[in-house]
């Protein structure tokens, strides 16, 4: 299944995140405008940064400071970090030596920004409307409320504001209800303010990051038995993960990636990402595995750099 087939089931279909009876009455249920520090940022690990590997930087970057607000905080000879209110969220890079990731390759399914309320949601839709950003989908996720786009080059994203943690329903193994139903852009249009938009505003993260992998139990192996991570949801050929209790910091599905081998070098598309850990015994535990598993790893950036088993970088920091 690639990405476009999804979205059109995103928008019209109704998956179920775990077996049982699908929890969807939700009718009035949008009122989270708080701008305290999100729920998915509160728990003992949660998505940092992303790192992309881009062959056009100039468009690319344009695209995200123009289209999703973020702005640029250094410039380096060889690319750009864009953050919001001074916070570094994605590292653009190129390489004169980059080729296209094939479709089929490991790597980024796509990028889940996430706004601090369903405000901002509907202040981004407003302006993405008034800029004739194309839309490749949307998505009442009982959790949360998401849009999806990709950049000029393909990468995937996903724009979403979650729900409070308080409506969520969990099952008793612990996993969380979620499903994939249409999501009414016209009402959430409407619920803007009429207001002159600035960019993201303060409190926007990474609030998960999708994956294309090769294969679902190994997938399961690493980020659950070695990272540990649970495992919240399940779709067909897919695993969701997370951190105290989050719908999911981590996704990893096969869709258009079934087999698929490590990266090669040079490849356009999701270089890296990093992983923080609230929690520094969570930390201690996730690298003592590492050490455990003798899982080639080492220092770097005030972390721990490892690879998972499709080549994608990845780095743990507390």
């Amino acid at each position: 299944m690639d990405r476009r087939k999804f979205l059109a089931l995103a928008t019209g279909g109704t998956f179920a995140a775990t077996a049982g009876t699908p929890f969807y009455s939700r009718a009035g249920d949008h009122s989270m405008t708080s701008s305290e520090t999100s729920y998915a940022l509160t728990r003992p690990a949660y998505i940092d940064q992303s790192h992309l590997v881009v062959k056009d930087l100039a468009a690319v970057s344009g695209f995200y400071q123009k289209m999703l607000g973020l702005s640029v905080l250094e410039k380096t000879a060889s690319g750009e970090v864009l953050g919001v209110a001074g916070l570094p969220l994605l590292t653009l890079t190129t390489d004169n030596n980059a080729r296209e990731a094939p479709r089929n390759a490991a790597g980024l399914f796509h990028t889940a920004f996430l706004m601090p309320n369903r405000i901002e949601l509907a202040r981004w839709l407003r302006h993405a409307a008034h800029n004739n950003v194309t839309l490749e989908g949307a998505s009442d996720h009982l959790v949360s409320e998401a849009i999806y786009l990709s950049d000029p080059e393909g990468n995937g994203i996903e724009i979403y504001a979650d729900r409070p943690h308080e409506s969520w329903k969990f099952h008793p193994d612990g996993m969380v209800e979620m499903a994939t139903l249409r999501l009414d852009l016209q009402a959430l249009y409407n619920s803007a303010p009429e207001d002159t938009w600035t960019g993201m505003a303060d409190g926007t993260a990474i609030g998960h990051i999708h994956l294309q992998v090769g294969d679902i139990p190994q997938a399961d192996a690493f980020y659950r038995d070695v990272l540990g991570l649970k495992l919240m949801a399940r779709y067909p050929s897919a695993s969701f993960f997370a951190s105290g209790g989050y719908h999911h910091h981590l996704g990893a599905n096969i869709w258009n990636s079934r087999g698929a081998g490590t990266r090669a070098d040079h490849m356009t598309g999701l270089s890296d990402y990093k992983i923080r850990f609230n929690d520094k015994e969570t930390l201690d535990k996730a690298v003592a595995k590492l050490d455990e598993l003798e899982i080639k790893s080492e220092k770097r950036d005030g972390g721990v750099f490892l690879r998972d088993p499709w080549g994608i970088g990845l780095t743990l920091s507390a």
